[in-house]
């Protein structure tokens, strides 16, 4: 069992959440203020998506991530930046006309998802590592092998630590050829996601299926959706890995109960003393994963 446990506390997401519940934030005043709750709850490290200000909606707006960089460098914690670097893979199909693109999509290359994390160097961002029939319908994840060397490619000339996003088995092979090819630096750190439509499911003997498929010295954290996100804290601590909460991915503490991020973050927490171990903090959480902390250029003093 992992005895350090880097904590992730995922703020916001980009799914259809905020009709759902007021708790998941919006603005980027919103955003940022949640992420500085969660750490200061334990989080060692917080993942960023930003929304648009009118449908409330997933955003790329490189300005909605600088202003929630901007506030959490500024604030009184000092937690992990994790930025999401999966906005713009969304392909959504007339399954009559496969070559129509349907409202929905924002399908841009793997260079173009990327703006933000090049202005602002975040120890930390996520590569998809592979394409996926997202959920009913007809919408598509994509992510080609050729994007995701492209795209890989930029991430290490930028000294960011690519966290690797595996939604199934065949993503966690072509994660390890990114690997075996060089293309990921030491060492790699993979994020098992468990119970997302239509990739892995929420299976035990499936996580430590994968878990013996990682790479030596690969770090890896595991997470579950909705009802299993808390269960799945101590799932994933016991097989070895790290552990993420958030609204992102469920807006519940208990039954009938709806959560905020800090609440989320400190039942992590006590799941994960409660087996023995310690969350990491955000000192702790940069030496373990090796990450590089840079000075971005385009804004200098100002992040």
């Amino acid at each position: 069992m992992n005895r350090k446990v880097i904590l992730t506390c995922a703020v916001t997401g980009a799914g259809d959440t905020t009709s759902k519940s007021e708790h998941v934030p919006v603005t980027p005043e919103e955003i940022a203020a949640d992420a500085i709750a969660a750490a200061r709850a334990g989080a060692s490290v917080v993942h960023i998506h930003v929304r648009d200000l009118e449908t409330k909606q997933g955003s790329r707006e490189v300005a909605y991530y600088r202003e929630v960089v901007r506030l959490i460098r500024a604030s009184d914690v000092d937690p992990v930046i994790n930025l999401t670097a999966g906005m713009g893979g969304d392909l959504v199909i007339d399954p009559q006309d496969p070559t129509t693109h349907m409202p929905g999509t924002d399908l841009v290359n793997a260079l173009e998802r990327l703006p933000h994390v090049e202005e602002l160097l975040p120890e930390i961002c996520t590569l998809d590592c592979g394409s996926l029939n997202f959920g009913e319908g007809s919408n598509i994840y994509v992510s080609t092998p050729d994007m995701l060397r492209e795209g890989s490619k930029k991430i290490q000339t930028l000294g960011v630590r690519p966290e690797l996003e595996i939604f199934d088995t065949g993503n966690l092979w072509f994660a390890n050829v990114l690997v075996e090819e060089g293309l990921i630096d030491p060492p790699p750190l993979y994020q098992l996601c468990m119970g997302i439509p239509y990739g892995a499911p929420v299976d035990a003997g499936l996580l430590q299926a994968m878990v013996h498929l990682l790479p030596k010295g690969a770090q890896f954290t595991s997470f579950a959706i909705g009802r299993d996100q808390l269960p799945w804290v101590a799932q994933s601590v016991l097989a070895g890995g790290h552990a993420r909460v958030g609204l992102e991915d469920n807006l519940y503490l208990s039954k009938g109960v709806k959560a905020t991020n800090a609440a989320l973050t400190d039942r992590a927490v006590s799941i994960i003393e409660d087996l023995g171990a310690e969350v990491a903090t955000p000192a702790e959480a940069r030496e373990i994963l090796d990450l590089r902390v840079q000075t971005p250029t385009a804004m200098g003093a100002d992040l």
